[in-house]
């Protein structure tokens, strides 16, 4: 069964309370939050995951290089209590503050790590289309499975034709949650080129109604495969964003 979630930024604690509220009352095909761990706020993932709970279930994103390898996992208290059960590992970009602790652990060795302290979390892995070769980026695949995933979240597509590519490089059992996001202007739509090396489609424009028919697209093509869909819609308005496809 395709499960559908949506990534909400928790900027603040206000700020995702309310998104998660807008998301509720307007958008009945969510039924899981994804929420990703950003340096440059307060909240961690995990905290602002519990927010979703019970009435969502939850996935935070867990950055790899702010394990330290020698203290216990700082979000494994928080995930008993609130009840999560799936998290995202990733490895993580050195943070902007180059005076905040990070550590020489990647994504393989935090799966390997989730995997043994805490067994009945179910871990997802990161696909990035846009990094490196498919060859490459298929052994990595198989090396976060062998460490203990049980599937992945892709970077956001914005074209069917490359999700149609991956969906057979993908290894046979592992779970897939496609991403989609908005991009609604130049200057997102350089960063993606420059920053993240997407690929975009000749008929793409910066618009919501692009951005929106995209989505059902991709919709459509997760769950002809059995597969799940996240949505990020970043500063979009997640109701203007999703509200009819979901």
């Amino acid at each position: 069964m395709t499960r559908v979630s949506v990534e909400l930024v928790p900027r603040s604690r206000s700020s995702l309370k309310a998104e998660l509220e807008v998301v509720a009352r307007h958008l009945p095909g969510i039924c899981t939050v994804n929420v990703p761990d950003l340096t440059r706020f307060s909240t961690r993932s995990w905290v602002g995951c519990s927010f979703a709970r019970p009435h969502y279930r939850a996935i935070p994103h867990v950055r790899a290089v702010d394990l330290n390898p020698v203290e216990p996992l700082p979000m494994a208290e928080t995930l008993t209590a609130a009840g999560i059960d799936e998290v995202l590992v990733i490895t993580g970009d050195a943070p902007a503050d180059m005076s905040a602790r990070v550590y020489d652990v990647d994504a393989v060795r935090a799966i390997r790590r989730f995997r043994r302290e805490l067994p009945h979390v179910r871990v997802y892995a990161g696909l990035d289309p846009y990094r490196q070769s498919f060859a490459h980026e298929r052994d990595y695949l198989e090396r976060k499975l062998d460490a203990g995933a049980c599937g992945f979240f892709t970077q956001p597509f914005f074209d069917l034709r490359l999700m149609d590519a991956y969906a057979d490089l993908i290894p046979e059992g592992a779970e897939v949650w496609w991403g989609a996001t908005t991009v609604t202007g130049d200057a997102t739509l350089n960063y993606w080129r420059a920053r993240n090396h997407a690929v975009f489609p000749r008929t793409f424009t910066p618009t919501l109604e692009w951005n929106r028919t995209f989505a059902a697209q991709a919709l459509v093509f997760a769950r002809e495969r059995g597969q799940h869909m996240y949505f990020m819609p970043v500063k979009a308005d997640v109701r203007a964003y999703l509200e009819g496809i979901v």
